[in-house]
């Protein structure tokens, strides 16, 4: 049954501000709408976030009390960063004696460049001791004269003794400016790389502080009574209150908005994501269903902001295309956007009516081997998406798609430079520009150790069918366009999740000490609105760097879907052994419960170990989770802990380096709850009793085992 209930997602683009409205049973895409980004009123972003949100609750009959959830992604942050928009910043040295060397070299952050010629404004003044209440404010009206309009206190191992920093804080509050502790923003141990992180995320604090001040009022005002949420980096939501504290959080959300959607709505369980604009595509990775996240460099020096792994390849659906020697040399970085020039595959057959063919320089500093059509409508560009159309790879229906006939028209003259036919010409284009795209698909499969075999490539964005079909059908991959894929962003938005993680230092860290950070992690997304039986909270612990990292993960309501179409029993069989690689007489069904079935098959091997894949796949056939080599147990919650204290300690590895656990992961209800980043196996099974406390002794639950050797 549908409910009336919406969840809506906004994305605040350069250009355009796009809202969608999902249904909060279904998670179906209601409706969308599309407003001009509004940078210049006075009101800012919030202008135009409420003008979307007005148009889609009257497109969709929706009343503002039917918003169950709202968030909205922003590139406001990142603009800020990229245009050097930033406030001018106090720093505030803390050390004494040794200390005090190590700090005062802070006053180096200043010469970090935003843009070519223009340098983050800050103004450094040290105090030798926290506690003295005077100098404090001493250093901080100097700072203040120099034009700050932040303050950051930063003192050298705040992270165990974060007294000094809070008390520089205390002394500076009442004089009207925002305040920030390095300690607050990351945990992780590294004066420099700590403070550099904080520095940023002051710099933009003041502007970001103004637009969720603007935009928090408008929705309210609008009678939206649903907390706004925003969207973060690593592809999760944060509150209003959080993006308060670290607004740096939101920089380089763009590309994680279009993932999470991919990954809730396409079901992504091991993949790349292709967001393809009109000059350039993103490319991410999901793996075993969750993004690939990694520390960020930003202003080009790396920080401790954990976002998505993007990598961007300057070849979109307007990248223009090149020739040299009698052959197509490459397509873009220029697109046809930047040029100012019309796609020649939108115009008329008769526009391009005595087309001849042209190379240009699209800017002044280009090289002059861009082609252009000179036709009866004007001047045109020959385009990926035009190739695209023009060979068929743009579904019926897409965003880009066009009259093939009038892209055929438009190829025939570069057809004729090349001495080769239409469709070759085309395939040629395609082969360029995907060829750049499919490297860093190649290097990201091989970082992130996917099966190329069973990665899904996954187009998204309005320029995806110029790239993500023509490279599955050259690479053999399997390849699809997201459904609604130029709304993809504003979509994944609307479904994310709540998201925090926590990270801290701890050598030799022990149960209770990696059982604190969980909780840690925990609390966090719950005081975020998260409810609190939904939550999920991944460990993982680096044994080299002595990181221990808890990522919780929940949504704001209980997500109680109503599909009407559950997989039937050949449906997830098909899909196993699709994956599998082979045929379904050869899988069988390893474990069962009402949410997963558990699949898997025997591949022998000469002079080598057998191998036992396994792949989990969900009610809704979809494929949850891939396991190389696997053994699989039932159980029982009540009799769980036992059967998993037995099953790590035989498949637990000794060696020279260190202990290994099995990488483990368990089928509980309708989750999958993912413990392989542990290695040590005590901390491992305090953690499967965790997740396995609040569950009744007599609910099956299936242990999924990989040998680490």
């Amino acid at each position: 049954m549908t409910t009336h209930r919406i969840r809506v997602g906004i994305d605040v683009g350069g250009t355009f501000t796009d809202a969608v409205a999902v249904d909060a049973t279904t998670l179906e895409l209601l409706g969308q709408v599309k407003v001009p980004t509004s940078h210049h009123h006075e009101d800012g972003v919030a202008h135009g976030i409420v003008e979307a949100l007005g148009r889609l609750l009257d497109r969709t009959g929706h009343a503002p009390e039917d918003v169950a959830f709202l968030a909205h992604g922003t590139t406001q942050a990142t603009n800020a960063l990229l245009e050097g928009d930033v406030a001018t910043v106090g720093l505030i040295g803390i050390g004494s004696g040794p200390g005090a060397a190590l700090t005062r070299r802070l006053a180096a952050l200043g010469k970090l460049e935003l843009t070519p010629g223009k340098r983050l404004p800050l103004h450094y003044a040290h105090v030798p001791d926290p506690d003295d209440t005077a100098a404090v404010r001493g250093a901080v009206d100097d700072v203040i004269r120099e034009g700050a309009e932040v303050l950051v206190a930063t003192q050298p191992f705040s992270v165990d003794r974060p007294e000094g920093e809070d008390a520089v804080l205390d002394a500076a509050r009442g004089r009207g400016l925002p305040l920030t502790a390095a300690h607050e923003i990351t945990s992780l141990y590294g004066l420099h790389k700590r403070t550099r992180t904080a520095v940023v995320n002051a710099a933009i604090l003041p502007r970001m502080l103004a637009t969720a001040d603007l935009v928090d009022a408008s929705i309210t005002k609008a009678g939206v009574s649903a907390p706004l949420m925003v969207m973060r980096c690593d592809g999760g939501v944060m509150s209003l209150d959080e993006m308060r504290r670290r607004p740096l959080l939101t920089v380089l959300s763009g590309p994680a908005a279009g993932v999470a959607g991919a990954l809730m709505r396409e079901r992504i369980s091991e993949g790349l994501f292709l967001e393809t604009g009109g000059t350039s595509t993103d490319i991410s990775v999901v793996r075993r269903g969750k993004v690939a996240v990694r520390h960020a460099t930003i202003l080009g020096r790396t920080s401790y902001l954990s976002a998505l792994d993007v990598r961007t390849v300057g070849v979109g659906g307007g990248s223009m295309v090149r020739i040299g020697g009698g052959k197509v040399t490459t397509v873009g970085p220029r697109s046809a956007h930047i040029a100012g020039l019309p796609y020649a595959c939108f115009a008329t057959l008769d526009e391009l009516r005595d087309a001849t063919l042209a190379t240009v320089s699209p800017m002044d500093d280009d090289p002059a081997d861009y082609v252009v059509l000179d036709a009866a409508g004007g001047r045109f560009a020959l385009t990926m998406t035009c190739a695209a159309n023009a060979l068929g790879r743009v579904p019926e229906g897409d965003f880009a798609r066009c009259d093939q006939e009038v892209a055929r028209t438009a190829l025939a003259p570069l057809a004729a430079a090349l001495g080769t036919d239409v469709a070759t010409a085309a395939a040629r284009v395609l082969d360029a520009g995907t060829g750049q795209v499919k490297s860093v698909v190649d290097a990201m499969i091989r970082d992130y150790r996917l099966d190329k075999d069973t990665a899904v490539l996954v187009g998204g964005g309005g320029g995806a069918a110029s790239v993500t079909p023509h490279l599955a059908a050259v690479s053999g991959q399997e390849g699809r366009i997201a459904r609604h894929s130029e709304v993809i962003s504003p979509i994944g938005v609307a479904l994310a999740l709540v998201r925090e993680q926590i990270e801290r230092i701890i050598p030799g860290a022990g149960q209770e000490q990696i059982l604190a950070v969980r909780a840690e992690a925990e609390r966090a997304v719950i005081a975020q609105g998260a409810a609190a039986d939904g939550v999920e909270v991944e460990v993982t612990v680096d044994p080299q760097t002595h990181t221990v990292r808890a990522v919780a993960t929940g949504a704001t309501e209980l997500r109680t879907q109503d599909r009407a179409h559950r997989a039937d029993a050949d449906e997830r069989l098909r899909a196993a052994a699709a994956s599998l690689k082979t045929g379904p007489a050869e899988v069988r069904i390893l474990a069962d419960t009402p949410s997963h079935t558990v699949y898997g098959t025997e591949v022998r091997r000469r002079f080598r170990a057998t191998r036992h894949p396994v792949r989990v796949v969900d009610a809704d056939g979809v494929v949850r989770l891939h396991a190389p080599d696997a053994r699989v147990e039932t159980t029982t919650a009540g009799r769980a802990p036992e059967v998993l204290a037995g099953l790590v300690g035989e498949a637990t590895s000794y060696g020279d380096g260190g202990v290994r656990a099995p990488a483990l992961r368990l089928l509980i209800g309708a989750r999958i709850a993912d413990l392989s980043g542990v290695l040590d196996p005590q901390p491992l099974l305090a953690l499967a009793r965790g997740e396995l406390r609040a569950r009744a002794a007599d609910e099956p639950v299936i242990a999924v085992l990989e040998v680490r050797t």
